[in-house]
């Protein structure tokens, strides 16, 4: 039984490697493409600054994404649970610190509103492990309603207008030494997911899991354990991306960043996280966000080039939806290509 995790394990580190090099290189050509499409227009230092700020916000997402397809499982609740976090987050803001509340520092304000946020978000991460790890209920189904249920919740909360709060804008627009600090925010995240996935027993048991749930468990593996830590750990993530919301809209909303879900999806297949589970790696994820937004800024810029119309904004959607189906078919006979050889 050891023998044939570590074979996979080696397996799983071969072709990391080969699937990191070819990310890297269609990141790349991407850059490349529209740079030389669009010109200064795309390669320019406002631009660049332009993209710095906009992909950490689902970029952070995808590591919840991430840590959970390892497992052979998804979390389509992470939008639905940032927006509650962010909410909760300027409600307390709002209350406490704003015009007509109750006069408290911002000081002290602010910690407990982070803290706040990443505590209803560590709950809600929970709530969907308890239903994966202990009910048994399929990732896709029970998360797809907690993610309703966190959106309606919100939806309570708020009566549906958004909450408007610029006490968090030093986050969302401030630099430390030049970098935006939703850019360190994501590197940091992105370092630490990579030693935990990498250099930890909890990262190995996340890829046994996603591996061979069966094998995983002969071989003295807490299954539910490991379930309850994953969702818990997605739920955290999010709770970090709801305060990025907040901190980058000056507001938060029930149906903020509705898009991601899908936008995430296609992140961690583009970036080779297998959808069975026990393959994928941060620095592929990394590769794919940052292709992702390098694409959706080229194609923006060259349909409004093209068409002159506004609208063209929208062709973003149609394009995920189809890219997402073209890696997974593709990934699909790779795979079967793979296995055929073996």
């Amino acid at each position: 039984m050891q023998e044939s995790l570590k074979r996979n394990m080696l397996m799983r580190e071969l072709l990391s490697e080969n699937q990191t090099l070819r990310l890297f290189i269609i990141t790349v050509l991407i850059f490349i493409a529209f740079s030389l499409l669009l010109g200064e227009r795309f390669f320019s230092v406002r631009n660049l600054q332009s993209m710095a700020v906009q992909f950490p916000e689902f970029g952070i997402l995808a590591f919840a994404i991430l840590i959970t397809m390892l497992t052979g499982g998804i979390d389509l609740s992470i939008v639905g649970a940032a927006n509650l976090s962010a909410i909760v987050s300027a409600l307390i803001l709002t209350r406490l610190s704003g015009d007509g509340g109750a006069g408290i520092p911002l000081e002290a304000t602010i910690p407990l509103a982070m803290v706040a946020a990443l505590a209803v978000a560590s709950l809600c991460g929970l709530l969907n492990g308890f239903l994966v790890a202990r009910v048994g209920i399929t990732p896709i189904l029970a998360t797809l309603g907690t993610g309703s249920l966190y959106t309606g919740l919100s939806y309570v909360i708020t009566g549906g207008p958004a909450i408007t709060t610029t006490q968090l804008a030093f986050i969302g627009n401030g630099t430390i030494a030049g970098v935006p600090i939703p850019v360190i925010v994501f590197i940091v995240l992105a370092i630490i997911f990579a030693v935990m996935l990498n250099r930890t027993s909890f990262g190995f048991n996340v890829y046994m899991l996603g591996t061979n749930p069966r094998a995983a468990l002969f071989s003295g593996i807490h299954n539910e354990r490991v379930l309850m830590r994953t969702y818990w750990l997605a739920g955290l993530v999010a709770g970090i991306a709801g305060i990025i919301f907040l901190a980058r809209a000056n507001s938060a909303k029930p149906d903020y960043g509705e898009t991601f879900i899908l936008l995430t999806v296609l992140i961690a297949i583009l970036g080779g996280v297998r959808y069975t589970g026990g393959f994928g790696t941060v620095s592929g994820l990394v590769l794919s966000v940052l292709s992702i937004q390098f694409l959706s800024t080229g194609l923006n810029m060259l349909m409004l080039q093209l068409s002159g119309s506004s609208a063209a904004i929208f062709f973003r959607q149609f394009a995920w939806g189809a890219l997402l189906l073209l890696v997974m078919v593709v990934n699909y006979y790779v795979e079967q290509r793979r296995q055929r050889s073996v």
